[in-house]
């Protein structure tokens, strides 16, 4: 039997328990329906007298709609096929303007039942999201390896803060020494070591780059001193660091 054939059921009473439908169905697999036979258990009215009942009102919806409700057929106890009808939540509601304030208002609270149901099986469904710290952590991971070999030659490198504890310093004090002293000047934001101590190595470049929770890459690249450039700092300032 197809999957977009079967119906699915709610409980029933005694005189249609254990019932199975069977293939007849022309209602489309997206669309949710209710069975006649589940109207008549929920609002306790006669099936037989339910499905005259909509008989009656289906030449109207059929003109104004252009189709008919879809006629399925489901097995009782004694094992006969008998017909019900399969409707959609608006049919469903179409038929239930017949009906008296208590029916109407049960079969409304179900339909409403039945999407609450639907919502929370799809959420249940919906892959999971990270935390925004989590997808800074992967964008990290992502964009790592790249760091890596860009930053290679800066590896064993130190920053200016790094540095300047060595000679007991302020990283704000040091920069301003190496300044007056004419080894480093600020260009652009960044601090670079002047043109003709340039080509010596004593410093490399270092980049590093993050994402905004906006997805907006951004790259900052400084200066760091080499192990060469640490012992020309120790000889300018006078500082044993070693």
């Amino acid at each position: 039997m197809r999957k977009d054939s079967k119906l699915r059921l709610t409980k029933f009473n005694s005189k249609i328990m254990n019932t199975l439908f069977i293939k007849r169905n022309t209602v489309k697999n997206d669309d949710r329906t209710m069975t006649s036979l589940e109207i008549a258990e929920l609002t306790g009215k006669n099936h037989f007298d339910l499905m005259r009942a909509i008989r009656k009102m289906e030449p109207a919806w059929e003109k104004v709609n252009g189709c008919k409700f879809a006629l399925v057929e489901y097995q009782d106890r004694k094992g006969e096929y008998r017909p019900c009808y399969q409707l959609t939540k608006t049919e469903c509601l179409y038929i239930a303007t017949k009906f008296n304030d208590e029916a109407r208002a049960r079969l409304v609270l179900r339909w409403q039942e039945l999407e609450t149901e639907e919502v929370r099986r799809k959420m249940s469904e919906v892959r999971y999201l990270p935390e925004p710290k989590e997808i800074l952590r992967l964008a990290d991971e992502i964009i790592g390896d790249g760091l890596r070999m860009l930053n290679e030659e800066a590896e064993d490198t130190l920053t200016a803060t790094q540095v300047a504890k060595t000679f007991n310093m302020t990283v704000w004090d040091f920069n301003a020494v190496l300044c007056d002293m004419g080894i480093q000047c600020r260009r652009g934001g960044h601090w670079i070591l002047c043109e003709h101590l340039q080509g010596r190595g004593y410093t490399a470049e270092r980049t590093y780059v993050s994402y905004s929770l906006k997805g907006q890459k951004k790259v900052r690249t400084y200066m760091t001193w080499t192990m060469a450039g640490l012992r020309f700092l120790n000889s300018k300032l006078g500082y044993p660091n070693f």
